[in-house]
């Protein structure tokens, strides 16, 4: 069955009908690899696939990416099973940001005697990092202050942008297998977020047809886009994904 990218929600922070951004990588058709972990999203996806994620990578903190983070933990730190064996990879400068997020309540637990993560397996990440085998790509992104996310490469499959502004010059250096690029866009941009006037005005035509818009705000702007000639996923959305190109994969 190969690869693809299932869509657990498509919209921004106030567009809760949409969903909150989110999608997991699937193989063969099992979940691979999930992207950020917000409220909406994560219950599609527990409703989809009827588990949590095997795994996941977090773009950055806001809350709309990662408040389905307490959910789990109750899920996994209470089977014994699981406890400690999701990895979570964070590019390594989100870790404090993330730890300060979700994971530093006094006492976790009313009882004691746990961590937050204890229930799962963080990986801070650079550059790349490895998955099941396959290496994986982080980059810094353009979305709200320097250095706070970032974005990650399937090579060969798919670039999946994380909140952005636009960025030409990172695609020019890690969109260039013919990926699919999953890329924040509204109908309107805003100093953190892209609108589809900044990616016409920035992207060449090429590029701007490999991508598949999400993080917008309502379903009527979802249907401008369209209407306007471009991809705009939908929450449920399956999208095939071209294999990994054979450098990211071991041996």
């Amino acid at each position: 069955m190969g690869w693809s990218l299932r869509f657990h929600g498509v919209g921004n922070a106030s567009a809760i009908e949409l969903g909150s951004s989110m999608a997991t990588i699937e193989r063969d058709g099992q979940p691979w690899l999930t992207i950020d972990c917000g409220g909406e999203g994560l219950s599609a996806c527990l409703a989809h696939y009827g588990r949590p994620p095997r795994a996941l990578f977090i773009t950055h903190t806001h809350l709309d990416h990662v408040a389905g983070l307490e959910r789990l933990f109750v899920s996994e730190y209470f089977d014994v099973a699981r406890r400690g064996a999701m990895p979570v990879y964070v590019p390594a400068p989100v870790v404090p940001l993330l730890h300060q997020r979700v994971g530093d309540y006094p006492n976790v637990l009313a009882e004691g005697g746990a961590n937050f993560w204890d229930a799962f397996r963080l990986v801070p990440v650079g550059n790349a990092f490895w998955h099941d085998g396959v290496r994986l790509e982080a980059f810094a992104v353009r979305h709200h202050w320097p250095g706070t996310a970032f974005g990650l490469r399937l090579p060969g499959s798919l670039v999946w942008t994380g909140d952005t502004r636009p960025i030409p010059e990172l695609l020019a250096h890690h969109a260039t297998e013919g990926e699919l690029i999953a890329h924040d866009c509204g109908l309107h941009g805003n100093p953190s977020h892209s609108g589809i006037d900044d990616l016409v005005r920035e992207y060449p035509p090429d590029l701007l047809a490999r991508c598949v818009l999400y993080h917008y705000a309502s379903a009527a702007d979802g249907d401008a886009l369209r209407a306007l000639g471009h991809r705009v996923a939908r929450q449920g959305d399956v999208l095939e994904l071209a294999g990994p190109s054979p450098g990211a994969l071991v041996g």
